[in-house]
């Protein structure tokens, strides 16, 4: 079969004018003597999540910019104050937001009037004591934080959770390679090549926990980290013979 395959690729090549001749294609120099099969697989490793991302933040409004300002980052100032307070490290807190946005008034027929300004200040919150998170918050909404979007459970270090998952991914692309070997009256030879298209470390959506402006109505929160699954994407091509 090769023989033959390569005498019908240098025919037309042996008809062409000289000048106009250009270099064939390249050809793999080993064809393989059985079937190509390729199997996308899933691989998965669950672990309980050991860190919580949550954004919580000042919003202030005042009849002037400055006053907006003003008054935003004397409360931010207690929240980052309550943040240090809890033993939360400089390095897991970061700015996510900061803006200043005029507010209208609007009447029919009329342009819009500013009535005044707001002011959002947030930041990005690592907690890596998740059990201890949710007191960290209470005391936050206390001190004048009044937006709080999260958590993201996630995992600190994934590398062997993705390593576990990478492991039955080839596991499972192996059984499916052998299911559709023996439907076929074929055996797995090989694998000829493996591929990763993708993976998830473990970061589902966050999920927005709810708080009144005031901070007498703050309630004792409590995050539950529960499980969360790590999964790794493959391609792997086999050989069946």
């Amino acid at each position: 079969m090769r023989r033959t395959a390569i005498a019908l690729a240098a025919a037309p090549l042996a008809a062409m004018p000289a000048a106009a001749q250009t270099p064939p294609a390249a050809t793999p120099a080993i064809l393989p003597d059985g079937t190509l099969l390729d199997v996308n697989a899933e691989g998965k490793s669950t672990r309980v999540p050991d860190l919580a991302t949550i954004r919580a933040g000042v919003v202030t409004q005042a009849a002037t910019a400055a006053a907006a300002l003003s008054e935003n980052a004397a409360r931010m100032d207690r929240v980052l104050a309550a943040l240090k307070g809890a033993g939360v490290a400089a390095r897991d807190i970061a700015t996510a937001n900061v803006q200043l946005s005029p507010q209208y008034r609007y009447g029919e027929n009329q342009p819009p009037v500013i009535t005044g300004y707001q002011a959002t200040n947030s930041v990005s919150i690592r907690f890596r004591d998740i059990a201890k998170s949710g007191t960290i918050l209470d005391t936050l909404v206390k001190q004048g934080a009044n937006q709080i979007d999260g958590p993201n459970l996630s995992l600190d270090n994934p590398d062997a959770a993705l390593d576990e998952a990478r492991a039955d991914a080839v596991k499972r692309a192996r059984a499916r390679a052998e299911l559709y070997a023996s439907a076929a009256g074929l055996t797995v030879s090989r694998i000829v090549s493996i591929s990763e298209s993708g993976s998830n470390a473990g970061y589902p959506p966050p999920r927005p926990v709810m708080y009144a402006a005031r901070a007498e109505a703050a309630a004792d929160t409590a995050i539950v980290p529960g499980e969360t699954d790590i999964t790794v994407n493959l391609q792997v091509r086999f050989l069946l013979k």
